[in-house]
C-alpha cells in the first residue's frame, strides 16, 4: 500500500501561481509513476499530468506550458508547480501512483492504484 497526502491547495487570483505537494508513505515511492488528477464541480475528473519512476512526464494540453511536475524520491515527495493558473484550473486536486504505463493509458485512472484525498484550488477572476 502507498499512502498519499495532498497539500498546498488554496485561494489565487488567475495569472497566479501555487505549488501541490503530494507526500508519499508505505512501499517505496520510486518505484510507482506519480499523476495528478483534478475534477471540478459537475464535471468527470480529469487528467492533469504525470511523471513515470524514470522521470518522463506528460501533461494534459489545457496545462501544457503553465504547470510542471516533478518529485524528490529522496523526500518521497511530488510536486504540481502551477503558474498562470485560470479560473478555469479551479478543481480538487488529486495525486495518485500507479505502475509503469505508456501510451494514452497513462491518461485513465485506472493506471493508478493509489489515491489521496485532494486539496481544493479555487482560482478567482
Amino acid at each position: 500500500q502507498v499512502q498519499l497526502v495532498e497539500s498546498g491547495g488554496g485561494l489565487v487570483q488567475a495569472g497566479g501561481s501555487l505549488r501541490l505537494s503530494c507526500a508519499a508513505s508505505g512501499r517505496t515511492f520510486s518505484r510507482y509513476a506519480m499523476g495528478w488528477f483534478r475534477q471540478a464541480p459537475g464535471k468527470e475528473r480529469e487528467f492533469v499530468a504525470r511523471i513515470s519512476w524514470t522521470s518522463g512526464t506528460y501533461y494534459a494540453n489545457s496545462v501544457k506550458g503553465r504547470f510542471t511536475i516533478s518529485r524528490d524520491n529522496a523526500k518521497n515527495t511530488g510536486y504540481l508547480q502551477m503558474n498562470s493558473l485560470k479560473p478555469e484550473d479551479t478543481a480538487v486536486y488529486y495525486c495518485a501512483a500507479g505502475g509503469t504505463y505508456s501510451g494514452t493509458y497513462v491518461y485513465t485512472q485506472r493506471a493508478y492504484d493509489f489515491w489521496g484525498q485532494g486539496t481544493q484550488v479555487t482560482v478567482s477572476s
